[in-house]
């Protein structure tokens, strides 16, 4: 399938300038396009999809994977992109959304700037009204984590 060669021939090259390759998936509407949604710690600005799109662009020139005309549109996931619990430590010092399995002092769900995770253990800094506190609490409760947006 077109799909898995054009994965293929990106994987290495995304890998090789710091991003993973999330997701390719080409759409046949009006128009045939083709969606490439790649990832990374730091965030992503458009001046970074521009140039993903442009070395995407010259590798598919190049090899010719897709029959046709078609549209490329490259995105990443988002400024409140899922995160990988293996992953969560990466992003130390960034705002995210954690919903546990096991409740922290009544909650479910927290938001806050992620301290650190370390012996099994997540460090989340909290706002409580006007004050910052620090929770502690097992990664083992961690069930879904997100980047989220600081209002």
């Amino acid at each position: 399938m077109a799909e898995e060669k054009i994965k293929n021939l990106l994987q290495g090259p995304l890998a090789e300038i710091g991003y993973e390759l999330v997701s390719v998936k080409i759409s046949q509407g009006k128009e045939k396009s083709l969606n490439v949604v790649v990832d990374r710690v730091e965030p992503i600005s458009l001046d970074d999809i521009v140039s993903v799109s442009s070395l995407v662009s010259e590798i598919l020139d190049k090899e010719d994977p897709i029959e046709g005309a078609y549209t490329l549109d490259v995105s990443s996931l988002g400024a409140e992109k899922p995160i990988a619990i293996d992953k969560l430590p990466l992003y130390k010092g960034s705002y995210v959304n954690l919903h546990l399995s096991h409740p922290y002092k009544g909650e479910n769900i927290l938001e806050g700037t992620l301290l650190g995770v370390e012996d099994g253990e997540v460090t989340l800094q909290l706002r409580v009204k006007t004050k910052k506190v620090e929770a502690r609490f097992p990664l083992a409760d961690v069930d879904k984590a997100r980047l989220a947006i600081r209002f």
